[in-house]
């Protein structure tokens, strides 16, 4: 009944009925802690806690909505679509994408470029009907900016075979990281999209499959914009 309960409060979530979802969060996890207490089995209570410890947190606050998604250190399972797909609903059009570090090789060697071509993967296959994409980012250092510019201009003629117009700005002082969709929904990501670790190898499980790549720790915030400040 908890479970169920909180899959309900997740379904009211997406359709924007937060009041209500609240209500199905608080009452099914007050449920699956009542079953934590009364089982005697220690293993069984352990999984029962890492399930509830799973459900993100959704805190309302002078009628303000804000999830909060916690991704522990090497936690998998956390890939893009994981992070945004049950916000791309097929309203959405437009993306706008604020990064400082969308650039050819930065620390550790992790190639940015590279995550946000997946990003950007994941919105042509849908099912939003993404027409433009606004990328705000910084340049990049040294000889990097132009292979940095290059694999922009790589990415957005690719885009533009799938009827997609990547629109790039630079900026020397810009600094936060978040992710805005024209249905409302904006995503602050800790690390922005780069919250991955290095891959092990070209040919190790996980270089391809996001959701198999092992995380940094990091917070995902979601908010919705009819509940927050006019930007």
């Amino acid at each position: 009944a908890g479970a169920d309960t909180v899959k309900r409060a997740v379904e009211l979530d997406v359709a924007s009925r937060f009041q209500e979802s609240l209500v199905c969060y608080q009452e099914g996890i007050d449920l699956l802690l009542r079953v934590v207490k009364a089982t005697k089995d220690e293993t069984k209570k352990h999984r029962y806690r890492q399930k509830i410890s799973e459900n993100p947190v959704t805190i309302f606050s002078d009628g303000k909505y804000h999830k909060q998604i916690r991704i522990e250190e090497n936690a998998t399972g956390f890939g893009y679509e994981k992070v945004f797909q049950e916000y791309l609903t097929e309203i959405v059009s437009e993306v706008w994408v604020e990064d400082p570090y969308i650039r050819h090789i930065h620390q550790a060697s992790r190639y940015l470029l590279y995550n946000f071509l997946r990003f950007c993967e994941m919105l042509v296959k849908g099912p939003c009907k993404v027409k433009t994409i606004h990328l705000l980012t910084s340049y990049d250092e040294g000889s990097g900016k132009n292979q940095q510019i290059s694999g922009l201009e790589e990415i957005g003629q690719s885009l533009r075979n799938h009827g997609v117009t990547l629109n790039v700005e630079f900026s020397s002082s810009i600094h936060d990281r978040e992710i805005r969709f024209n249905n409302g929904w904006m995503i602050k990501i800790g690390r922005g999209l780069d919250y991955f670790k290095k891959p092990q190898g070209r040919f190790s499980i996980g270089y391809c499959d996001f959701d198999l790549r092992p995380c940094h720790e990091t917070t995902v915030d979601v908010f919705h914009t009819k509940h927050t400040k006019k930007m």
